[in-house]
């Protein structure tokens, strides 16, 4: 299959509320008040941790018949570690998440060492996962300068 190239903006709205948008869906990110924000919307670490768990559950779904899996429901608890001091300037730890550990919870029949085998497979496939798991090249195109505004 060809290479996809998926994309999305984040446009800053009043103070740290940002506007996401890819195709055509858009949510508010914000930060908790204890973080400057207004507590409107999950924060950008948390919507990462929501992504991963969507991928699993997605990957979950489209290769359920695949394994022979049947379920009724499925859901994915996910907590990460983060020393917000990083992001504060405060210290010199990491910036972003230390650990993530998640429970993979399934409603089905079907026998443990089946269900383990599944959810191996999820793991490796999830892109998500890959991509919180490994290296990626992040890499800045170009700064653009725009027109000023009136605010007037």
């Amino acid at each position: 299959m060809p290479k996809t190239i998926f994309t999305a903006s984040a446009h800053l709205q009043e103070g740290v509320q940002v506007l996401a948008k890819s195709r055509n869906f858009q949510f508010i990110i914000d930060e908790p008040k204890s973080l400057g924000g207004t507590d409107t919307g999950m924060n950008p670490v948390e919507v990462v941790l929501a992504t991963l768990g969507a991928c699993q559950a997605i990957v979950a779904r489209v290769y359920a018949r695949k394994f022979n899996i049947e379920f009724t429901d499925l859901w994915v608890e996910l907590e990460g570690d983060l020393d917000t001091d990083g992001f504060m300037n405060i210290s010199d730890v990491r910036r972003g998440y230390s650990e993530i550990r998640y429970n993979i919870h399934i409603a089905t029949e079907s026998p443990k060492e089946k269900v383990a085998e599944f959810v191996e497979f999820i793991e490796k496939t999830c892109p998500v996962g890959d991509t919180i798991a490994n290296p990626v090249d992040l890499k800045l195109n170009d700064i653009i300068i725009e027109e000023m505004l009136s605010t007037v």
